[in-house]
């Protein structure tokens, strides 16, 4: 077991490092990793009873904290995209991939019962991705999200069901059902009821110890327990996880109990993505690549256009749409599981089974790479007539605006940029890709629209040609980088003011076009530095001169630090 560790986690180092250097997303590293030292690649690692389980420990993390950035208000809120849109895309893709299984030669029970499980999509992968994007709580991360979750619950019937099917079961599947329905239920409110009542309690104890090993141990044994307790009755460990995040998402301890369990999640979740990895069989690739290839684009197409014409159909944009279909395209990890399970009672031929597993595992290869190329496709595919008329409506709204502020990003910093403004009685326009926080902000304001502030034809329709001045206030640096690009190419003499975290990138978002870059850190170090002289009682005039120049010297005075060991980025 340790050999094996210590080989998972040396070729992950390696991989991970080279991965990061190309911009490549880790998961695909992970994978990679499992493809490269398992039984069918250079068989570097022994079969061991334990990995599987280290794996699924991974998903049961990320579910859990998934769950801490999920309240039950919002939650409440999702039901509708839990239940109506999940349930309406399982049952659709199983009727479709069914029916496809059953042309190829397949009994209709078991046929049906596979393509429910390739209906499911990948949790993990989906929403590790999304969550590195930023995009977890856009609409169409909650669309996915939501329909990630009912497919949890699916999961759990599917594995229930293929005993019963197989003749292996004293359980009728009428009888399977219900239960496991009720289970869950009972679930919930017994973890509403601890969240509630003792859970507070516990956390409370504990932060007045000051003791961090504590908190720290506190947390695993709720995220292990839950997930223990899940599993007794029957169901996935993962589900119980969400749950008992979503619960304690309320508490005041949240940010510290994610703090504490992200580094056990990142190394179990890696091993869960080597363990995929290591199921399957390279040689398939050079004997059956075409029907291979053949596989991932029919299960990829047919469930993307599934959730994309769901979406549209419940009143969203098509980008929305189509973003929430590329998100689920892809296959889903409980799959493998459903299609070993299948194996073992002889459900499942053992060569189809084979080719399933390498067209569902290159469809979770290629996920990343989708969810990143995921704002130009669906540009591309909803070209018109929606992106136009919506285009046409932003144009229409702000024809009158001349000499106005463009505030790319309304956040917090948008939104208080946004005040100077209105108090100064200077026309602004924001643009923001948050639809929850628009539609708050809408009720109020008039010139606040939605959409990606990288896209050119969305700048132009907000009057960018026409702009005094534009503001970059996004909290992603790579982000405003692409924003400075395309505004400076649309509008080359425009002032342009960009928001950045600290002075790190301040070179190259010159280099870009920026006209001033304001780095946070530095800005609020000089804020506080000016107010403890003025507590020393230095007059406030010679203080305003210093701050000014500072600025003035672009904080050549701020420039360099001593990093500490816990300190990387400030």
């Amino acid at each position: 077991m340790f050999a094996n560790l210590l080989i998972i986690l040396a070729s992950s180092l390696v991989m991970i490092a080279l991965f990061r250097r190309l911009r490549l997303p880790p998961v695909l590293g992970y994978l990679c990793v499992g493809l490269m030292v398992g039984p069918k690649a250079f068989d570097w690692i022994n079969e061991s009873e334990h990995l599987p389980d280290l794996a699924e420990l991974g998903v049961v993390f990320l579910l859990f904290s998934l769950g801490l950035e999920f309240s039950l208000s919002k939650m409440i809120a999702l039901r509708q995209v839990v239940f109506r849109l999940g349930s309406q895309q399982v049952l659709i893709t199983t009727l479709l991939l069914g029916s496809v299984l059953m042309l190829l030669g397949m009994p209709a029970t078991p046929a049906l019962l596979l393509g429910a499980g390739l209906s499911l999509s990948s949790t993990a992968i989906v929403t590790k991705e999304l969550s590195s994007l930023g995009e977890i709580f856009s609409s169409h991360g909650q669309n996915a999200v939501g329909v990630l979750l009912f497919q949890d619950v699916v999961a759990v019937l599917l594995l229930t069901l293929v005993p019963v099917f197989a003749g292996s079961s004293d359980q009728a599947w009428y009888w399977a059902l219900p239960l496991t329905l009720l289970k869950t239920v009972l679930l919930f409110f017994g973890l509403l009821l601890a969240s509630r009542w003792l859970l507070p309690r516990l956390f409370q104890e504990v932060a007045a110890s000051r003791s961090a090993e504590l908190f720290v141990l506190l947390a695993l044994v709720i995220v292990l327990l839950t997930a223990w307790l899940t599993h007794l009755l029957g169901l996935s460990p993962a589900l119980g996880a969400f749950l008992a995040g979503m619960l304690l998402g309320e508490s005041h301890y949240r940010h510290q109990i994610e703090a504490d369990i992200r580094p056990f999640r990142d190394i179990l979740l890696g091993l869960f993505f080597v363990s995929i990895g290591m199921l399957i069989d390279l040689q398939l690739f050079a004997s059956h690549s075409l029907l291979i290839i053949g596989m991932i684009l029919g299960l990829m197409v047919i469930k993307g256009l599934v959730v994309a014409l769901l979406v549209k159909w419940r009143g969203s944009d098509s980008e929305t749409a189509w973003r929430s279909g590329l998100a689920l395209a892809q296959g889903g990890e409980f799959c493998f599981a459903l299609m070993a399970q299948m194996q073992q009672t002889r459900l499942l031929p053992a060569e189809l089974g084979a080719l399933l597993l390498a067209a569902t595992f290159c469809s979770m290869l290629l996920t990343p790479l989708l969810l990143r190329a995921a704002p130009r496709i669906a540009a591309a595919l909803h070209r018109k007539p929606n992106q136009e008329a919506q285009i046409e409506e932003i144009s229409a709204l702000n024809a009158g605006f001349d000499g106005h502020v463009v505030i790319c990003g309304y956040g917090r910093v948008g939104q208080s940029i946004g005040r100077f403004m209105r108090n100064a009685g200077q026309t602004y326009v924001a643009l923001d890709n948050d639809p929850v926080r628009i539609q708050e902000a809408a009720t109020a304001e008039r010139d606040v629209h939605y959409g990606d502030s990288t896209r050119g034809d969305l700048l132009t329709a907000i009057g960018l040609l026409r702009a005094r001045l534009l503001v970059i206030a996004v909290d992603q640096a790579d982000v405003a980088l692409r924003v400075l690009k395309e505004a400076r190419r649309l509008n080359p003499t425009v002032p342009i003011l960009v928001r950045t975290r600290d002075d790190s990138q301040s070179a190259e978002l010159k280099a870009a076009g920026a006209s001033e870059v304001v780095p946070e850190l530095l800005e609020s170090s000089l804020m506080l530095g000016s107010h403890a002289l003025i507590l020393l009682g230095f007059p406030a005039h010679r203080v305003q001169e210093k701050v000014d120049q500072v600025r003035i010297d672009r904080y050549r005075l701020l420039h360099g630090f001593y990093p500490g060991a816990d300190d990387e980025e400030t």
